[in-house]
């Protein structure tokens, strides 16, 4: 008896409800990535090759989801479901601690199902979850922070400060954007009643620990001539050249769901208006910090301010159901289902669950035009499907090649592309085509070096015949790899068998470098 009145007081708890919401979410992923999902993404590529290259550093992220990553592929495999299992479990995880906010914020469970649901319909987080990334991580440790900060602000204990310390700390070992997150957060302290924090030595151990745990990246940082700083400068000034203040801003409303905007708008007015939400204002003032840090970068991405809305998701939830409770009350489940119908209805924009023609008949119908944050050229798709598509053909284009060479040219045959999402298409797919492990000067894998390869005989990946031809004696186009929902430049690629590199390979390596 006590046992079944306890399952069904838990059946009935917010808690029940959260995990409810959360695993929704988590099996709509699942789901996705058994039955859709179409390729493995670029990224995707790239950090499975960084997992076999164990190091505190990589050029263009911390080792954090590498590590993760590693861990992963050694208990769940390779496969895309597999790859894709640890970011479905942590979105899932973004959800439920967004609901938590909520409920730490004084909400009831209508205002922890609509924070929680505007966290499952935001379109940047089902992109995000939709494959590994350190970004999805990079969201929970943001929502984490601000549900910690809640916490320090109503009971100010101890072990909290070093939790938000790890937080931080392990954050920044994920991606080091969680320190415009700290950077924002200090500025609320010093604009509201928590500035006597900062006479007290508990923020400065949080702080400690952030450093210290951030440190091996600092250090591997120094010892590599600053390379994730040369990439952040590269691609603000070239890849991400397109992206401005405008843009930036007119993106929130697209990159959240234009169906969240009552409740992320109802959550900045919380922190600000509302008599009980002014008590956290310190997380309104960050949230507009970043955001201000982000304007002044000039070139920032949209979704760079995208981990911070799980602060605003659960005070508008809160502050919703404040606005309804004596009156309107029929808003409460108009809200939830106007955020339900509008994440079914946009998320075929954001998670790859059509198959591809129904996708292109999907966004013509809806007027959405294929984006880039990068200004390059699209074809039928927007980039982040785009990359989705070719990998493997161009791996067994590859191979075709490389296997009609003798056993001995095969043993001297360095396999060259020129950027990373190449590269990794040919290391992940060569076991199954017989390939050895590319080589390239593209973020990390210039780091890795040019292996035991000399240059006399070179397969390349792409290019222009005439670069090839000003550093080879001999230069032979093999075949051509078409790949039509690719994007653009990576559609029609020549594969160049080369002979004879006028510069020895390890003295010209240095200067083929492009981080970016």
């Amino acid at each position: 008896m006590n046992t079944t009145r306890s399952s069904h007081e838990f059946l009935r708890s917010d808690t029940a409800l959260l995990l409810g919401l959360a695993l929704a979410k988590l099996l709509l992923h699942l789901y996705t990535n058994a039955f859709a999902g179409y390729g493995i993404f670029r990224d995707e590529l790239y950090h499975i090759a960084c997992s076999e290259h164990p190091a505190a550093g990589y050029v263009d992220h911390p080792p954090f989801s590498i590590f993760v990553l590693m861990v992963s592929r050694m208990l769940l495999g390779d496969s895309l479901f597999a790859i894709r299992f640890v970011p479905a479990v942590v979105g899932a995880a973004t959800v439920f601690i967004t609901g938590m906010i909520a409920k730490e914020l004084g909400g009831g469970k209508w205002a922890q199902a609509l924070a929680a649901l505007a966290a499952i319909a935001s379109l940047i987080k089902l992109g995000m979850d939709a494959f590994y990334s350190m970004n999805t991580f990079d969201h929970l440790f943001w929502a984490f922070a601000a549900y910690v900060v809640i916490r320090l602000i109503k009971r100010e204990q101890e072990r909290d400060w070093q939790l938000l310390g790890f937080i931080l700390g392990i954050g920044l070992l994920n991606k080091i954007g969680i320190g415009w997150l700290g950077a924002g957060l200090l500025v609320g302290m010093l604009m509201t009643p928590q500035r006597s924090w900062l006479a007290t030595r508990r923020p400065w151990i949080a702080a400690a620990i952030a450093f210290v745990l951030s440190l091996p990246y600092v250090i591997w940082n120094i010892q590599n001539d600053f390379a994730h700083l040369e990439f952040i400068r590269n691609a603000t000034q070239n890849k991400y050249a397109s992206q401005r203040p405008l843009t930036f801003l007119t993106g929130q409303l697209l990159v959240n769901n234009p169906v969240t905007l009552p409740v992320w708008l109802s959550g900045l007015y919380f922190y600000f208006f509302k008599t009980e939400g002014k008590r956290f204002r310190l997380l309104g003032i960050a949230f507009l910090s970043v955001a201000g840090i982000l304007l002044l970068n000039i070139h920032s991405k949209p979704e760079y301010l995208a981990p911070a809305y799980a602060m605003l998701f659960g005070a508008g939830g809160v502050m919703i159901e404040r606005a309804t409770a004596e009156r309107f009350g029929w808003l409460r489940p108009a809200c939830a289902a106007l955020t339900i119908a509008g994440g079914l209805a946009l998320a075929p924009a954001a998670l790859p669950i059509l198959p591809v023609e129904s996708y292109i008949r999907y966004a013509n119908a809806l007027g959405i035009t294929p984006s880039t944050a990068e200004g390059k050229e699209l074809g039928q798709l927007p980039q982040f499907y785009a990359d989705m598509f070719g990998w493997e053909e161009k791996a067994r284009a590859v191979a075709d090649v490389f296997h009609s060479l003798t056993p001995d040219e095969q043993q001297r045959c360095a396999i060259f592309a020129d950027n990373y999402g190449r590269c990794a298409a040919i290391d992940y797919y060569g076991a199954r085509y017989g390939l050895p492990k590319s080589i390239g000067p593209h973020n990390s894998y210039l780091l890795w070096g040019p292996r035991h390869y000399t240059g006399e005989l070179v397969l390349i990946l792409g290019g222009d015949l005439d670069d090839a031809q000003e550093v080879f004696e001999s230069v032979e186009v093999k075949a051509t790899v078409s790949s039509p929902y690719s994007m653009p430049y990576e559609n029609n690629l020549n594969i160049y068998l080369c002979r004879n590199l006028r510069v020895p390979l390890r003295e010209m390596w240095q200067r083929l470098r492009h981080y970016d």
